[in-house]
């Protein structure tokens, strides 16, 4: 009876190594142009399509992660990433940098697939996601830290993407061959459930990605240009602020579906649009600090509701992997909108549309979680392995228990 209730830590390590690219984006692409020659805006290309390979591999597996099983595709996105990344890392071309990366995202995609899938299906995902959106928290916070320490170059952050994939690999031999109620269920095939809910959800997504990630790409600039803060104090702020995005995940995991999830989505999404309106038009050290902090600080309890209910609207994952990748188109185009609204209105300005695109956003985010909570799935019959035996269980996808969430950065 104790095995239905163990972590799956498999599911945890892969979610940690499928996001951790979109954590080290602005490390990741600043050493690009600074040891290769690349402009800014070139390098920032690179990692847009980094991140576009990563939502390619989610769009293209999202209905296949049965078919095709988690063991497999797991491994396979793990020797992507590991060989895309490290081969990037260890050369100075730059189209083999590219090629490097383009494979690593893809890699790094078919893992976050295969992560999101295995944690639909769990009794309690929000607990499972809540512990993955911890871990990739505090690994890349470390490598924030320890990076810099390490020397120059573009290969460090590149390399720590390899190794970090490299590190899972032994776990996938705890997970499932084959699929996770072996293709029996009808609701594992065909269309998933819901679908003008998940489509209204993964509509939102974009949107609600794009506002936050165009600040994350020019917070730097905002600090340094508009709050004359120094580079040292901007890091600071920003360390200050990854231990701010900790607490945020611990916070998630204990509120659990106390709150139910319209709540969490609307209200958190409108703290988040004022959060980022006081980041976007700071002027000293207190504004800037108390919007980043405050940002960050909010940001991953919203995104463990918003995938979570993504996830609930479908017990094999479906929706969860499309939203997620939705939400990675929004991250890829962030830095560039965002250069683009603040060299064409300004700081403060374009924090007043961000702000007001991520309130559009939370009206059809919060509609679905309204909808969605007051109608019940089917009882499903899954089989989730946390050891060396599978265990089957039937659960209500709609019941407390059967809550969850995943994001990228």
């Amino acid at each position: 009876m104790s095995a239905p209730r163990s972590m799956p830590w498999p599911l945890v390590a892969l979610f940690t190594a499928g996001y951790l690219a979109p954590y080290l984006l602005p490390t990741t692409v600043g050493r690009l142009d600074g040891g290769l020659p690349l402009t800014a805006t070139q390098a920032g290309a690179i990692g847009s399509a980094l991140l576009l390979s990563s939502a390619t591999a989610g769009f293209l597996l999202a209905s296949r992660v049965d078919r095709l099983g988690p063991r497999t595709l797991a491994r396979t996105g793990l020797a992507l990433a590991f060989l895309g990344y490290g081969g990037a890392a260890l050369t100075g071309c730059v189209p083999a940098v590219v090629a490097g990366a383009l494979a690593g995202g893809f890699g790094s995609g078919t893992v976050t697939a295969v992560a999101a899938s295995g944690i639909a299906a769990q009794r309690d995902p929000h607990r499972v996601t809540t512990l993955g959106l911890l871990g990739v928290s505090a690994l890349a916070g470390a490598l924030y830290l320890t990076i810099p320490r390490l020397g120059p170059g573009h290969g460090l952050p590149l390399a720590a993407l390899a190794l970090t994939a490299l590190a899972v690999w032994p776990l996938t031999g705890r997970l499932s061959a084959r699929t996770a109620a072996g293709g029996h269920t009808p609701v594992g095939r065909g269309r998933p459930p819901r679908p003008r809910a998940g489509l209204l959800l993964a509509a939102a997504m974009p949107c609600w990605s794009l506002a936050q990630n165009s600040l994350w790409g020019v917070s730097g600039r905002i600090g340094t240009a508009q709050a004359h803060l120094t580079e040292v104090t901007v890091g600071a702020v920003f360390a200050v602020a990854l231990g701010a995005g900790l607490a945020g995940v611990v916070g998630a995991g204990a509120l659990g579906p106390r709150l139910g999830r319209a709540l969490p989505i609307g209200a958190g999404t409108a703290l988040i649009a004022g959060c980022v309106a006081l980041s976007a038009s700071a002027r000293d050290l207190p504004a800037f600090a108390a919007g980043e902090i405050s940002w960050n600080l909010l940001y991953p309890v919203v995104l463990s509701y918003v995938i979570g209910l993504a996830a609930s609207l479908d017990p094999r994952g479906r929706w969860a992997v499309l939203v997620g990748s939705s939400a990675s188109l929004g991250t890829a185009a962030g830095p560039l909108a965002g250069s683009v609204l603040a060299g064409w209105a300004g700081f403060p300005a374009m924090g007043l549309l961000l702000a007001a695109g991520l309130l559009l956003a939370a009206v059809p985010m919060t509609a679905v979680a309204l909808r969605t909570g007051r109608r019940a799935l089917p009882v499903v019959e899954v089989a989730v392995e946390t050891s060396a035996v599978p265990v089957r269980r039937a659960y209500d996808t709609a019941s407390p228990n059967s809550y969850a969430a995943t994001s990228a950065r």
